[in-house]
């Protein structure tokens, strides 16, 4: 009796986790062989000549730099305080006297006791705590690339005559990319983390979930060609996955 109100939960929730996992890893590698099929390696190459031009006539445009990096500074804290305020809740619902799954428990398919609602707050409260975590980390690394995108080139008298040599635009662009990367490990976190919100009302919600998220996930970050021979080399963006579409 015991493993018929667990095989739901045992069989489903680890075929939507690994599921998600799976569709990562092909992204990963797509993005490591083909980066410019997908969004997410088209936009970092993009970056990254953005970073080199920006630093190359910085006179002129060191505002643009410092306006665009707030904006996704904005974006990353938006996100951390969405994931924080989410564990706050959900740990309100811990610490609270009612029991929410009293009236759920013949709404729910697979198990709801004790000992399993413990196991779903905990794993839903950790994959949010971190994507917290990662936001924070990438806001921290894009607050140094504000900085360090307006830095001299040129030799000075201030003391500081060699900092050029060191602060160059390769540097500055990996800091760029790792703010970037843990600003997208946090986002997929989070769309983890939604369909695992479900798992309060049963496991086959979360992959249900799961299974819709992957599609959508998959137009939203993969370049499509165009088919028009008149547009020929253009490209068709579907969405704008975590990293915008850069035109």
């Amino acid at each position: 009796m015991e493993w018929r109100k667990w095989y739901l939960d045992a069989v489903l929730v680890p075929c939507a986790l690994l599921m998600m996992f799976c569709y990562h890893i092909y992204l990963w590698y797509k993005v490591r062989t083909e980066p410019f099929s997908t969004i997410v390696g088209t936009n970092a190459r993009a970056r990254r000549s953005w970073v080199a031009a920006i630093m190359k006539d910085n006179e002129k445009r060191n505002i643009l730099a410092i306006q665009t990096l707030r904006n996704t500074i904005m974006g990353a804290t938006l996100m951390a305080t969405t994931c924080i305020l989410l564990c706050s809740g959900l740990a309100a619902v811990l610490s609270s006297t009612y029991s929410i799954k009293k009236p759920l428990n013949d709404a729910v398919y697979g198990a709801h006791g004790d000992f399993t609602m413990a196991i779903k707050y905990v794993t839903i409260l950790t994959i949010f705590l971190s994507a917290f975590f990662t936001h924070s980390l990438s806001i921290r690394f894009i607050g140094q690339v504000n900085i360090l995108i307006n830095a001299p080139q040129e030799s000075s008298s201030d003391g500081f005559c060699g900092i050029g040599s060191f602060v160059t635009p390769e540097y500055v662009s990996d800091l760029l990319e790792k703010a970037f990367l843990l600003n997208t490990v946090g986002n997929r976190l989070f769309y983890m983390g939604l369909p695992l919100m479900l798992w309060i009302f049963g496991p086959v919600l979360v992959f249900l979930g799961s299974s819709l998220m992957v599609p959508v996930l998959y137009n939203l970050d993969f370049v499509f060609l165009l088919s028009n021979n008149n547009e020929k080399g253009k490209v068709d963006c579907h969405g704008g996955s975590d990293d915008h579409c850069s035109p």
